[in-house]
């Protein structure tokens, strides 16, 4: 899944070319081009598909030219990650009725990747096993009130023993809440990340999105023809814009969690890449640039144009300068980066 716009990535990211098409991390890779290698252990390249908005089409297939047009899905207008696995799912039943899909954000970071192949592995074979829904959890690390949570049952010895029940899931939790989870030890982050296969995952949307399955389903024929996109555009103004989460994960009784710890996170905040990039004695995280640095401590820098910076007396600071922009922000207040990015326009 490849069209959100990460607004809070503002500067760099923008409307025209939003997050998963740069590199955020200062590697020489896009974040949508580390999400395609990341997986090509165990899916061939012709078996990956992207879902984005259609102005993305050509960013898409100028950072994986492995791909052919056809593997690219537009979406005409955003509905939320429950139409956009729809979609996919009908396009991957005209040419199958036996699949195995893992679904992935083009935007998360992953650090272990031998650890997730081996969950996602072991994800296709309890999804295949059993006709579950599988997602991951990944194990909290601060009572993050920017995430979804997934409370777990107990080991059972007829499953893997990181493959538990699903008791409840709880969408961005307060912070009192959230530390409660913290303490407990029962609740993991939701990744994000889902294993199902096809008949199961069509079976669930007829259950609890009926209204999104029969839009689909009335153009069954048309998925892989080239009045694909036609129909597409007659299907979303009409599809309901819901997450796949709220839609189907926490109704269905069909669902596991992966209980792990691969090295995650959904960067979805600069304050995100200042925890993951390594830092100076003075816990100053500079990207692509020569920075010197008085009495100042705790920020993150990231300069696209401007090669050499001077920064005297800023503590706790975001300082990313992009598209003629220049941010100044403090690292506590990340959150109003996508109402500052409105302040210009």
């Amino acid at each position: 899944m490849a069209g959100g716009i990460g607004s809070r990535f503002w500067p760099m990211s923008t409307a025209e070319n939003p997050k998963q098409f740069h590199d955020i991390l200062g590697i020489g890779k896009s974040l949508i081009r580390m999400t395609f290698e990341r997986i090509l252990p165990i899916c061939l390249p012709e078996n990956v598909l992207v879902v984005t908005n259609e102005a993305y089409k050509d960013l898409v297939l100028e950072h994986l030219p492995e791909l052919n047009q056809d593997q690219v899905l537009c979406e005409p207008h955003m509905r939320n990650t429950a139409p956009c696995i729809a979609y996919s799912n009908f396009w991957i039943n005209s040419k199958t009725d036996d699949a195995d899909i893992i679904v992935l954000s083009a935007d998360q970071l992953i650090t272990n990747e031998a650890k997730f192949i081996e969950d996602v592995q072991t994800g296709i074979q309890t999804a295949n096993k059993h006709d579950q829904l599988v997602t991951i959890g990944i194990k909290p690390s601060s009572p993050n009130t920017g995430y979804g949570y997934i409370q777990f049952g107990e080991e059972k010895s007829t499953s893997p023993e990181n493959v538990r029940d699903v008791v409840t899931f709880t969408e961005k939790p307060d912070l009192e809440l959230a530390q409660k989870f913290l303490k407990s030890g029962e609740f993991y982050w939701n990744s994000g990340i889902f294993i199902w296969n096809l008949k199961t995952i069509q079976q669930e949307f007829k259950t609890h999105l009926p209204d999104i399955y029969d839009l689909f389903d009335e153009s069954r024929k048309k998925f892989g023809t080239s009045e694909e996109k036609e129909a597409i555009a007659e299907i979303y103004p009409k599809c309901t814009n819901i997450s796949i989460d709220y839609g189907i994960l926490e109704k269905t009784k069909q669902v596991k969690v992966i209980v792990t710890d691969f090295g995650w996170s959904d960067l979805g905040t600069w304050g995100s890449v200042y925890n993951h990039l390594p830092k100076d004695e003075k816990q100053n995280v500079i990207s692509n640039a020569e920075v010197a640095f008085f009495e100042s401590e705790g920020n993150l820098v990231k300069l696209n144009n401007v090669k050499k910076a001077v920064i005297q007396g800023l503590e706790g600071y975001i300082i990313v300068e992009s598209n003629g922009v220049l941010l100044i922000a403090k690292k506590e207040e990340e959150q109003r980066v996508k109402q500052f990015s409105k302040s210009l326009s």
